[in-house]
């Protein structure tokens, strides 16, 4: 069991890495595999990073590989090498570093490993060199852990903990990749809270005895594009008690002959993010039931779509959240297999600020998938998976969901540090 600390967008691990151990702190990511951490306070530049000179995770989310007595370069023969080159050929990284072809034919070349690039599907991209180190997690010590040790990004001011499916992915060299995780994130209240984390489980035990018989399974779809991803199908999506759910495009369940299609599970993309027309239906569904005033001025501020004024007595927005009077449609996703999730009702309207003059503006934290045509059709991110365990059983490729309180979760695995 590791904790997850929640920020403003997304959950943090904490590795420890080298010798001495270092405690990193970086986004857990299932939508990637590279783990990667700024290498450096100085020289660590991020490009379009507006507010990382005010982020106080500064100072303790980069590694130094000078004060590590056990940090190396990775070969550029070495597996991970070849994997973070996305080389279909295990000779081209080394060729890449000057070695003769005679030393190709004999693997006798000991150079390091290129330059690598990476990138991510909003537009991030890191750039750095493939280090080696000795990984202390609890549940097992890795002493040749592959990482990125970046030195220059762009719109990625924190390192990442990828947990896809490849062989770079952290669950993959901790020896769980065959096995799985599951994590059960924290509602947005508690964010930047020091006295709560969200509990995030690897290995057997998360999936013995009666433990997956309450969760709903869906199987995860394979795409030869994105191997190392976790997909999963869309069937329908119903609004509130209407017995007629807005179905889905094809490619919300099933890849096109390129490998585009079906719906990204992924923790490092904050919001649900839908293609049209679905999207535009589900505003249509919401707003023929809702009764609210909307709110545009916030709609054209924040961008997303659909806001309304909410009655706040007292402006008491505690009092608010236990109000069965001030409801939303319920949203339920149904995924293939006959798996239904319910959203928990913070999950699809949440405040946008403090109440004020005895209402509050909660806005539907939905986004439309606008490049759709390539990559996944739409998205299942963080903020909809709050409250709700999730579990991702690699051995029997499928991906389980549970509604339930994450506070209680985290109490239950000593994660709460309150009175």
């Amino acid at each position: 069991m590791e904790p997850l600390r929640e920020v403003r967008d997304g959950y943090l691990i904490t590795l420890n890495i080298g010798t001495p151990p270092q405690a990193v702190q970086m986004y857990m990511d299932t939508g990637s595999d590279l783990t990667w951490v700024p290498c450096g306070n100085l020289s660590f530049d991020c490009i379009d990073c507006y507010d990382f000179k005010n982020n106080n995770l500064k100072s303790s989310s980069t590694f130094s590989p000078l004060h590590s007595t056990s940090s190396f370069r990775a070969s550029c023969a070495s597996s991970f090498c070849v994997e973070i080159h996305s080389s279909d050929n295990a000779f081209d990284p080394c060729a890449i570093a000057g070695c003769s072809v005679g030393m190709l034919l004999k693997s006798t070349c000991l150079r390091p490993c290129p330059t690598f690039a990476y990138t991510y599907g909003e537009g991030g991209l890191v750039s750095g060199i493939l280090t080696r180190d000795i990984l202390k997690a609890q549940t097992r010590d890795v002493p040749r852990f592959s990482f990125g040790c970046v030195a220059s990004t762009y719109h990625e001011p924190i390192g990442i903990a990828g947990f896809g499916r490849g062989l770079l992915s952290l669950p993959s060299q901790l020896g769980f990749v065959q096995k799985g995780f599951s994590h059960c994130f924290l509602p947005f209240k508690f964010v930047n809270n020091p006295n709560i984390s969200s509990p995030l489980i690897l290995g057997d035990s998360l999936l013995s005895g009666n433990l997956t018989n309450s969760l709903q399974f869906t199987p995860m779809l394979n795409t030869p594009m994105y191997p190392n991803s976790y997909y999963i199908g869309l069937e329908s999506i119903t609004i509130g008690t209407n017995v007629t759910a807005t179905q889905v495009p094809l490619t919300l369940k099933q890849f096109d002959s390129q490998g585009n299609g079906g719906m990204l599970i992924d923790s490092g993309t904050t919001y649900t993010h839908l293609p049209d027309p679905l999207y535009s239906q589900i505003l249509t569904s919401l707003q023929s039931t809702i009764t609210y005033p909307r709110a545009t001025e916030t709609e054209s501020r924040t961008g997303f779509e659909l806001c309304y004024k909410v009655p706040c007595p007292n402006n008491n927005l505690t009092s608010l959240e236990n109000d069965a009077m001030v409801m939303f449609p319920s949203i339920t996703f149904h995924f293939l297999n006959n798996a239904a999730l319910i959203l928990p009702q913070g999950n699809s309207f949440y405040a946008m600020s403090a109440p004020s003059d005895g209402s509050v503006v909660k806005c539907l934290l939905f986004r439309n998938m606008e490049d759709g045509d390539y990559g996944p059709a739409g998205v299942f991110g963080s903020f909809q998976q709050q409250n709700v365990k999730v579990v991702y059983d690699l051995e029997k490729e499928r991906i389980g969901f549970q509604a339930m309180d994450c506070v209680t979760e985290a109490v239950s695995h000593g994660l709460y540090q309150g009175s």
